[in-house]
């Protein structure tokens, strides 16, 4: 069984690595490509729209995702810590706690994968309406 410590320090916590890594760079780019947009050039609304909003739909996917994939972390590493104790035959409460505080790692890595990925949701469609309503707004609608 200790191998589920192996997975989750780099299974687990390398998913929610690259999961975070995945939305920050989407959100960079975005933001980037914001700022690069002709509104003129677009005659339709949805065409706008479309255009806007690629690749959103992966930060809030990771927004609200990640904190299962800490949580299931933390399933593991109680399996681990539980298993541990089993097989063991006797109760060391430092190493208990010692297991279940770094069980609860994974929760936490997926609480600062989580947080952030929404915050940025957030922020970069909250620009897409200004642009859209800026479309609008020189289009007579």
């Amino acid at each position: 069984m200790g191998y589920l410590g192996s997975i989750i320090d780099y299974g687990v916590i390398g998913c929610l690595l690259l999961m975070s890594l995945i939305a920050l760079s989407i959100a960079i780019e975005r933001y980037l490509a914001y700022g690069r947009i002709e509104v003129k050039k677009f005659q339709d609304r949805r065409t706008l729209e479309f255009e806007l909003t690629r690749r959103l739909h992966l930060i809030a996917t990771i927004g609200s995702n990640a904190p299962y994939i800490g949580l299931l972390g933390t399933v593991l590493g109680i399996m681990s810590t539980f298993y541990t104790m089993g097989s063991e035959g006797f109760l060391d409460t430092g190493k208990i706690m010692i297991g279940l505080a770094l069980a609860l790692k994974a929760t936490a890595a997926g609480l600062l994968v989580a947080i952030p990925s929404i915050v940025f949701y957030n922020l970069l469609l909250r620009k897409v309406k200004g642009i859209v309503l800026r479309w609008e707004t020189g289009h007579g609608r």
